[in-house]
This record gives C-alpha cells, sequence and structure tokens, in this order.
C-alpha cells in the first residue's frame, strides 16, 4: 500500500481523507514532523492550500497534499470563508465557531451556504498543482448529528435530508467537497 502524507494535524480531516483514499496509507505530516506548523496568510483557499503542500514537501522531499477548506455562507458575504477554522478569534474551537455562525444567521432568511476545498499536490521539482470542490447546502438553525467536525452538525444537504454531520464517513466521502477535489485531483493522474 503506498503512503500519502497530509499535510494535516486535524484529526478530523485525515479520517475524511482515510475514507477517500481506501489504497493508501494516509499519514498525518505530525507523525513524521511534530512541530509542523505553517501560518496561514493565504487570502484563498488555493493560496493558503499550497503554502502547506509545498512547506511539507520541502521539508520531507516527498509528495505532500494539502487542502484549505471552508464554509461560505451567502448571507454573510461568504464568511467564514478562509478563516472558518478560526472564526470565533484566538483559541478558537469547532464549538465556539459554530455558535457564532450561528449566531451571526440568527436573523437572516437566506440560509444557503456551500463547503469549500482546494487541495494542494506538490512534488519536488514540480509546480504545485491545486484542484477544488465545493458541496451546496443550507444552514439550519441548530445542530444535528454527532459524526463528521467543524460545521458539519448544521450543514444540511437537501437531496441527502441530512446534515453532513448525521452521515457516516462512507457517505460524506462520496458528496462532501473534499471527495469531490480528491476525485478531481486523482482524475488527473498527478498521483
Amino acid at each position: 500500500m503506498r503512503d500519502i502524507v497530509i499535510a494535516t494535524g486535524n484529526e478530523g480531516k485525515i479520517n475524511d481523507f482515510k475514507h477517500i483514499f481506501k489504497d493508501y496509507n494516509v499519514i498525518g505530516i505530525k507523525s513524521l514532523l511534530p512541530d509542523f506548523d505553517v501560518e496561514e496568510t493565504g487570502t484563498t483557499f488555493e493560496q493558503n492550500a499550497a503554502l502547506k503542500a509545498e512547506h511539507g514537501s520541502k521539508l520531507l522531499n516527498k509528495i505532500v497534499i494539502s487542502d484549505d477548506s471552508g464554509l461560505e455562507v451567502d448571507a454573510l458575504n461568504n464568511a467564514p470563508g478562509v478563516y472558518s477554522a478560526r472564526y470565533s478569534g484566538e483559541g478558537a474551537t469547532d464549538a465556539s465557531n459554530l455558535q457564532l455562525v450561528l449566531d451571526n444567521m440568527k436573523d437572516k432568511e437566506d440560509r444557503r451556504a456551500r463547503f469549500v476545498c482546494v487541495i494542494a499536490v506538490s512534488i519536488p521539482g514540480e509546480a504545485t498543482q491545486t484542484f477544488r470542490g465545493e458541496v451546496e447546502g443550507e444552514l439550519l438553525y441548530e445542530p444535528k448529528g454527532e459524526n463528521g467536525f467543524g460545521y458539519d452538525p448544521i450543514f444540511y444537504i437537501a437531496n441527502q435530508g441530512k446534515t453532513t454531520a448525521q452521515m457516516t464517513g462512507e457517505e460524506k466521502a462520496q458528496i462532501s467537497h473534499r471527495g469531490k477535489a480528491i476525485q478531481k485531483m486523482l482524475d488527473s493522474g498527478i498521483i
């Protein structure tokens, strides 16, 4: 089984990758580089994903895959966007971020939102490539479901009839923004 290094320490993301990359041994970069940390200074998902993948690839001299992903809410001018993981400020948690979105949406009728994921692949000596996936949904008024992470408990997908936190890992992998971006990457033949 081939190894694939993912430039994240986020266990939720690593689990998502494991459900999608069934034929690979998925390795979170922190198991190889415990102090790995990249400041996400980009203003787009593409820029932040590339920063992480390129830094990890340079340190390991291996192919490294990274993603940058987040929630875009129409009524909040696409916030939290690239700031999704730190939306509620320093020391942000999934719970505090989710609550801030709910608070900011309490009087909004337009509940449309999307999850966006950009996968960056950095191969030593080659230009970094990025692949974007999105899934459309709407925000609920209160969390439902115990699976997933982040904003999954309030992200409802009508044609599935449930939130992404109510889906199994396999169900989510088939329709998710991350799954779509990874499929584009696999279809490209880059790895």
